[in-house]
């Protein structure tokens, strides 16, 4: 397929290149500073200014125009990068989660927050360097980057058995998952060296259309796919998720990996337009594993006695209902994926958060031992509570226009059957979100929610921030839906059948 198809001109000005650049030189002048107080300014500055710029970058994005915009194309080790409406999204959630994210730090009293924050805006590069690039071998790199600083901090802040068994686990999901990834990418690069005489290539424009159904296609969806559901989480891939949110380093790593959703991103972006013969082939069996992983992890859910455990079920249960939007292969679904993953990500990490937050109060985030808490820190309960709302899709945030939008897709491609069933298990997820929600926040069943601190001027910050985006993009969701709709649509017309 040619280039024309994916941006219509060259940028003017390398604004993609210095939004890369921006938390690299954040992250070696935080790391220079070392430990003086400087550190703590520095890297919150940083990240607030990666956040601006990432605005300003989605500003001169034309959500009117199909295909990639913004291109910059250099001979240099095969850079090429290019956004559109749907890398917006995802640029925009991972910068704001970057903040919030130097903000919960500080909160909890971290030590060395230069090496903190060096190690934070080293992911941010990551997950910036992800959602930029056009060419799949550098995605590669970049999610190895961003998986290198994730295993560093749970590396260097686990301090017990439990969580350096956690941290093994981590490493042996992730890294089969990259491995997986990796192989996918060399199967692309033959695949299209077959084609072209010897002469090989990772770049989107270069791949595709240009790979042909049958072995080398299947291989290579196989691989890009189940590389990405391990990171994203999916059932059953999601092994990892709950002992690290257990015993990991609270919030930070797990918002970094399931926060930005880069596993849909990465499906989106590079999946679904280079194996689209295997995408309809296989589409049947991977809609109905995310539909028994709506409801298989939505009961396990029930069944949790530690808050953090719970929260990872509800990850995985709703990651499930993005990826039936994403493989509906239909406009509206696609969307409505997209932002339900910006909801998901802001609601999910706002909950870690307040876990985070509690777990600093009593020393423990077992449902058993917490109740009560509502009298003391009503701002964090009233929280918790509309994050999980969210999750749901209550109106007034993301999750409503984007559930319906997904549901509206599941009943045009899957019939009102499957659908019915999907909606269902969203609605047992509002169920043991809620009685989670119950047992922390206002059981009166024990005392240690009667001597526990007020809430704090940074956690009234952080949990405020996410309040207060999850809430402005759920009224005015209309300039979100303008800027996803013809990057949509322009995937979802690879699928018409």
């Amino acid at each position: 397929m040619p280039s024309e198809t994916f941006w219509f001109q060259q940028a003017a000005l390398p604004l993609l290149a210095l939004l890369q650049l921006l938390p690299l030189a954040g992250a070696a002048l935080v790391y220079a500073l070392g430990e003086r107080p400087a550190a703590v300014l520095g890297g919150k500055l940083c990240a607030l200014a990666v956040l601006l710029f990432a605005g300003y970058v989605a500003a001169q994005v034309d959500p009117t125009r199909a295909g990639l915009q913004l291109a910059e194309r250099g001979a240099l080790l095969g850079y090429h990068v290019a956004v559109d409406g749907i890398a917006i999204v995802f640029l925009l959630l991972a910068a704001l989660l970057t903040l919030l994210m130097t903000l919960y730090g500080m909160s909890r009293g971290m030590i060395s927050p230069g090496r903190l924050f060096s190690v934070l805006l080293l992911a941010e590069a990551g997950l910036v360097g992800m959602l930029v690039t056009v060419n799949i071998a550098w995605f590669a790199f970049f999610s190895a980057l961003e998986l290198w600083a994730v295993v560093y901090l749970l590396r260097r802040w686990a301090s017990s058995r439990a969580e350096t068994q956690a941290l093994a686990r981590f490493i042996q999901y992730q890294g089969f998952g990259l491995a997986l990834f990796v192989a996918g990418c060399f199967v692309l690069g033959w695949g299209y060296a077959e084609n072209t005489g010897g002469r090989w290539s990772f770049d989107l424009f270069d791949l595709s259309g240009t790979l042909p159904a049958g072995k080398f296609q299947t291989a290579a969806f196989y691989l890009l796919f189940y590389g990405l559901a391990v990171r994203t989480p999916l059932f059953p891939l999601h092994g990892w998720l709950p002992n690290m949110a257990q015993h990991g380093l609270i919030a930070v790593a797990p918002a970094l990996m399931v926060g930005v959703k880069v596993g849909i991103y990465g499906m989106a972006r590079f999946v679904l337009p280079l194996t689209p013969d295997a995408v309809l082939a296989w589409q049947p069996y991977v809609v109905g594993f995310a539909m028994a992983g709506v409801f298989f992890t939505a009961a396990l859910a029930f069944l949790q006695s530690n808050l953090r455990r719970l929260l990872a079920f509800a990850v995985v249960s709703h990651t499930s209902l993005l990826v039936i939007g994403l493989f509906s292969l239909h406009s509206a679904g696609i969307q409505g994926a997209v932002l339900l993953a910006a909801n998901f990500g802001l609601a999910v990490t706002g909950m870690w958060f307040i876990v985070g937050f509690v777990f600093r109060r009593t020393g423990t985030t077992e449902l058993g031992e917490l109740s009560g808490l509502f009298e003391r820190i009503p701002f964090l309960a009233v929280a918790f509570l509309t994050c999980g709302l969210a999750i749901v899709g209550m109106p007034g945030t993301p999750g409503f226009d984007a559930a319906h939008l997904v549901l509206e897709a599941a009943i045009d491609r899957f019939g009102a059957l499957s659908t019915v069933a999907t909606a269902l298990g969203n609605v047992a997820a509002a169920g043991f979100l809620l009685w989670a929600f119950q047992k922390a926040f206002l059981s009166q069943e024990k005392t240690a929610g009667r001597d526990v601190d007020r809430t704090l001027a940074m956690e009234y910050a952080v949990c405020g921030i996410a309040l207060a985006a999850l809430l402005a993009i759920g009224f005015f969701t209309e300039p979100w839906l303008r800027l996803t709709d013809t990057a949509s649509q322009a995937l979802a017309a690879r699928f018409v059948q």
